[in-house]
Order: C-alpha cells, then sequence, then structure tokens
C-alpha cells in the first residue's frame, strides 16, 4: 500500500524540561510494546523526524506513509491553547480525506470532553477511546494487558514474515 508505518504518535509536547510520563510512554513504552514485541513500525516526532528537516513537510509526509494515526489524550493536550500541527494535520486528514484511522489513547481520566476540538469530540463519539489503565497494575509493559489488547485490536494487521 506504499506505506511505511504502521502509525504516527500525535502526543503533547512539554515545554518544561522535565521528563515526564507521556514522553516516557512515546519514547520508552509503546516502542518496547508495538515495535519490539509485536512487530509494528511507529512514527515518532522527535525520534523520527530529523533536526534540519522542514517540520512541517515532514509531518504532512510521515503521517501519508502511516497506515493509523496515535494521538495520546491528556489534560496537557486539551488545556494546551495552540494546537500542535500534526494533530490539526491528522485531524485533517481523518476526518476530511477519511483515509486514515485514528486510534485515541485517553492517558488520564479526562472527565468531560467539553474543552476537546469538536473534531476529537467527533471522532470520540464515533469510535471511543482506549484508556490507560496500567500505571495500576504491577506489569505495565505486558503486552498481553487489556489495553494493548485494545491498542493491537485497531492497528492493521502485521505482515510478519515466519
Amino acid at each position: 500500500d506504499g506505506k511505511i508505518y504502521d502509525a504516527y504518535v500525535i502526543y503533547p509536547k512539554s515545554h518544561t524540561n522535565e521528563a515526564n510520563f507521556v514522553e516516557y510512554f512515546v519514547y520508552q513504552i509503546m516502542p518496547d510494546i508495538l515495535e519490539n514485541k509485536c512487530g509494528y513500525k511507529l512514527c515518532i516526532y522527535g525520534r523520527d523526524i530529523y533536526p534540519g528537516e522542514d517540520t512541517a513537510s515532514a509531518i504532512e509526509k510521515r503521517m501519508q506513509k502511516s497506515r493509523r494515526l496515535i494521538i495520546l489524550l491528556t489534560c496537557q493536550l486539551i488545556n494546551c491553547n495552540e494546537h500542535a500541527y500534526d494533530q490539526h494535520i491528522a485531524l485533517y486528514n481523518a476526518l476530511i480525506q477519511n483515509d486514515t484511522k485514528v486510534i485515541l489513547l485517553e492517558m488520564e481520566t479526562i472527565g468531560t470532553y467539553e474543552k476537546l476540538q469538536e473534531s476529537l469530540r467527533f471522532i470520540i463519539k464515533r469510535q471511543g477511546t482506549v484508556k490507560w489503565k496500567e500505571q495500576h497494575t504491577v506489569h505495565p509493559q505486558s503486552s498481553n494487558s487489556k489495553f494493548w489488547k485494545q491498542v493491537r485490536y485497531h492497528m492493521p494487521r502485521t505482515l510478519r514474515s515466519s
């Protein structure tokens, strides 16, 4: 299908120097489970977009070469006034062009979705979210947990050569 990545990951970028859980999740946990244990190929901003590249066109190209969009929903993402460029492009591709499936990962209890962009509320209404509750379990990195099984259900089938 001409795609290079199974999913492009959109997450709130921290403007502080403190490493937060979402970044740890994006750079450590997700690649460990989805790439190392399940055989998917992710595109993660900050890891797969290189310094010196034109960020806007690099983001668009990477999204076009991805089968899915994974958006991490956090209070930081919702309360942020300036929505990230990659989020705008992703929602445009998913809703207007209708060619990319979106997977919404609710990383913390959001409660009401009123503050969310209308496009995100539409996607939630249509398909719901996958809720992260793993911090309460002993092994959040277990690929057999309910959370990761739900994520894999929404991901494209992997073409593994065995």
